[in-house]
């Protein structure tokens, strides 16, 4: 058989097939039948839009399977080679039968046909678009700590010694009120007696006396009274020294307030200096849990969400309490934010620097527009799911995702509409078959043989393989 030479514009579209790994080439008549199905299974839409030839008479698509596409056929493609077309009906080089396009088909786009044999073979699942409350769970571990408004350090506003210690082991519980330490100070001798002075000059006025002299006393007995609160005399002592005009050389320093003796310096003989820390007491009746969350998680948390903590230590045991703070700045190291909860402690069965495992359980989004996690393709330029038209089609469709949910669902924005069917396994078999057909559409953009006359392409057999200057060979 004499081989024909095919025109420049077949041979580049075959050249371009056959970079984008098309199937068009040496596939011999010898291919199984069972290999045949299956490459009928995957057959990928042209988009074309030329316009049908005026002259050709048309034809429609036959009852039954694929009615919804019925219309005027346009052109005819070799279901395995997107680049052979024909006016006619046919077989293609790998002796399969031609596939009619038909007229409106062109618009709809990149799209996918798998045989329901197929699609059960390579277990192709879907799931419909929904409308559903979404929630998550945030699992971290926390650390526990002192409740930082309720901790207090002692120490004295004077030069002193301190001559006996009731505080005097690391640990002891204490309550408010009850006697810490007596300390001897000249200082705070000097200011009580000043006090005593004024008050007894005070008592002791003349009736007779001017008002002026009797408000220059009161003012003096003010000015010493402040004085001792300055140095932290408590106003039951002020009042006792009113009461008795007894000086006392010792001033007792007493608990803030009720908790556990976490520091102690003082010791029974020691001097102490302004601002030195004589003990640190903290209240443990709350406690303070820090845990760290990811970036991803901080739009789930929020303050005044609900929190459940468990210790390994105590198996079956779970404590409640609130987000109370989120800090508003990054870790750069670990990338995380940090989240401050707090617990009742009220059996001080929690202690400061144990390691927990919280559990915040995040405010639901409301009527949100859903999909299955696995129904999202990420492909780093964009986000993609595939819809299911039906009779075993199927098309891409660019998606903006939100939150994603704990229970398995991600929130959509827009690309998607409610009622509308995704495919939730095998999309990357899809997304394979859609990519080679936009690939070829984008390099060969294949017009129809209506639209350049009626001659048929060149089947392989028919093409003149060889150069001008070679001499002419005979297939035998």
């Amino acid at each position: 058989m004499k081989l024909t030479k095919p025109p420049n514009s077949i041979l580049l579209m075959l050249l371009g097939a056959a970079l984008l790994g098309g199937s068009c080439g040496t596939k011999t008549e010898t291919t199984s039948q069972s290999e045949q199905q299956q490459e009928q299974a995957l057959m990928p839409v042209k988009v074309s839009s030329a316009a049908p030839d005026p002259s050709h008479p048309k034809e429609h698509a036959p009852a039954g399977k694929g009615s919804s596409l019925q219309g005027e056929v346009l052109y005819w493609r070799a279901p395995m080679d997107p680049t052979y077309i024909s006016s006619q009906p046919g077989k293609s080089p790998m002796g399969m039968d031609l596939v009619p396009v038909y007229a409106g088909q062109e618009a709809m786009g990149p799209m996918v046909r798998i045989d329901p044999v197929v699609q059960q073979n390579i277990g192709v699942r879907t799931a419909p678009v929904v409308r559903r409350d979404l929630t998550r769970t945030i699992r971290t571990l926390g650390r526990l700590d002192y409740d930082e408004t309720k901790v207090a350090h002692v120490h004295t506003k004077f030069t002193g010694w301190i001559e006996a210690t009731y505080a005097n082991a690391t640990g002891q519980r204490i309550r408010k009120g009850e006697p810490l330490l007596d300390i001897y100070s000249p200082q705070l001798v000097t200011a009580q007696q000043e006090f005593v002075d004024a008050n007894l000059s005070l008592q002791n006025l003349a009736v007779a006396a001017s008002p002026s002299t009797r408000r220059r006393l009161e003012t003096i007995l003010e000015s010493t009274r402040t004085r001792l609160e300055y140095l932290d005399v408590s106003t039951e002592q002020i009042g006792q020294l009113t009461r008795t005009g007894n000086v006392q050389k010792t001033l007792t320093i007493k608990s803030p307030f009720s908790g556990i003796v976490v520091n102690k310096q003082a010791l029974d003989g020691m001097e102490v200096r302004p601002g030195m820390r004589l003990y640190t007491i903290a209240d443990l009746s709350d406690i303070w849990v820090f845990a760290d969350i990811y970036e991803y998680e901080a739009p789930w948390v929020k303050e005044g969400q609900r929190a459940t903590m468990s210790l390994s230590y105590q198996p079956g045991s779970q404590y409640e309490g609130d987000v109370q703070y989120v800090y508003p700045y990054l870790d750069e190291k670990t990338r995380t934010i940090k989240v401050r909860l707090v617990f009742a402690n009220p059996e001080l069965a929690l202690k400061p620097g144990m390691y927990a495992e919280v559990n915040i359980q995040s405010s639901p989004v409301r009527d949100a527009l859903a999909v299955p996690l696995e129904a999202v393709l990420f492909s780093g330029e964009r986000n993609l799911a595939f819809v299911s038209l039906g009779e075993g089609r199927f098309a891409p469709r660019d998606v903006t995702i939100g939150i994603e949910s704990g229970d398995g669902y991600y929130e959509v924005i827009s690309g998607l509409a409610q009622g509308e069917v995704v495919v939730t396994s095998s999309q990357f078999l899809l997304d394979s078959e859609s990519r080679l057909q936009e690939s070829i559409a984008k390099l060969l953009s294949v017009k129809p043989a209506s639209a350049r006359g009626d001659m048929d392409m060149a089947s392989p057999e028919d093409m003149d393989m060889t150069s001008p200057e070679e001499p002419e060979d005979h297939v035998h």
